[in-house]
């Protein structure tokens, strides 16, 4: 099988309708357009056009529990098995990333568990895996920034933050109708509460007020689905930095709010901070390890670049495209 031709990158415009959507993913065209500069009508067209063409997806993500916990998984495998084994971890519920480093022999994922038990995957299904060779499964202690924090970095600062909404610090346990009217939103956040209602079965006015209060506790979180080659980051890399003790919330906390970082997870392990970056091309890359990591004194970092996205929230597990010169 050939490999894919690569998609053009988005133009300017196109790059800040999708970086407001991520403000606030039922934003509403005449607001768009007010900060932005352009006509409703022009914001509208602009945003049908890219979900028309599977560009960029708006998704809400269910609430997770506090009792449900991740792993960072990185595994090692032998060669010419590793679609077998990607397609089987995709296939599973609580897998919810996939990715497959440059050089093809290494999985990374996060697999969801219950902190404190023994994971069935980890002791026991990945160990008796013949094509596997060697894994780690580090704890995530502590979430610095995740995927829907991260922000495209053509918006101003006060382009975001008046198309970001302001959260009530108050807090609401979900019930049964918020957490169906969610179920609703799953694959498309910015369907109309008429078509919430009819899905869902509860009144109209009653789904516009709920979907109101979700959003404004911040228990309707949205994420904007969108291949980071088309918005010109070309790169995505995982490194594991191993930082003291007594710095790691401090580096943690600088580090969540870099434009290139789209995770950020204090973990178990020798290294114990994760960090997941999108970049322009390999020379934004060796910026960000020897002039923002190393302006942050860590003791050490490993880097892998990323070949290929199996697997992430809101896209299909999508099979590894063979080399030109492998076999179909």
């Amino acid at each position: 099988m050939a490999s894919k031709i690569a998609d053009p990158v988005l133009g300017e415009r196109d790059q800040r309708l999708i970086a407001a959507l991520q403000c606030d993913g039922r934003l509403t065209a005449e607001r768009a357009g007010e900060v932005l500069g352009l006509s409703a009508r022009t914001v509208h067209r602009g945003w049908q056009a890219l979900m028309a063409d599977g560009v960029c997806r708006v998704i809400t993500l269910p609430e997770r529990s506090d009792a449900i916990g991740a792993l960072l998984l990185r595994i090692r495998v032998l060669g010419g098995k590793l679609d077998a084994l990607t397609a089987a971890l995709a296939a599973r519920p609580d897998i919810p990333f996939i990715d497959v480093s440059t050089s093809g022999d290494e999985i990374l994922a996060v697999s969801w568990t219950r902190p404190g038990t023994r994971d069935q995957l980890v002791f026991r299904e990945l160990p008796a895996t013949r094509a596997v060779t060697s894994f780690t499964a580090d704890t995530i202690l502590h979430v610095f920034a995740e995927a829907t924090d991260w922000r495209h970095a053509v918006l101003t600062d006060g382009e975001r933050a008046a198309l970001t909404p302001v959260r009530s610090p108050e807090h609401k346990e979900s019930d049964d109708a918020d957490r169906a009217i969610i179920a609703a939103l799953q694959d498309d956040a910015r369907i109309a509460a008429a078509t919430v209602a009819a899905r869902t079965g509860y009144p109209e006015s009653t789904v516009r007020r709920r979907i109101a209060l979700l959003a404004d506790t911040g228990r309707l979180l949205t994420h904007v689905v969108v291949d980071p080659k088309r918005l010109g980051l070309a790169i995505d890399a995982n490194v594991m930095v191993r930082v003291a003790p007594g710095r790691l919330d401090a580096v943690g906390t600088a580090l969540a709010g870099h434009p290139a970082v789209h995770g950020l997870f204090a973990t178990t392990g020798a290294n114990n901070l994760h960090i997941a970056v999108w970049v322009r091309d390999l020379a934004h890359l060796y910026r960000f390890l020897t002039q923002d990591l190393g302006g942050l004194g860590v003791q050490g970092a490993e880097t892998v670049i990323i070949g290929h996205a199996v697997k992430r929230p809101g896209r299909p597990a999508e099979p590894r495209l063979a080399s030109p010169s492998a076999p179909a």
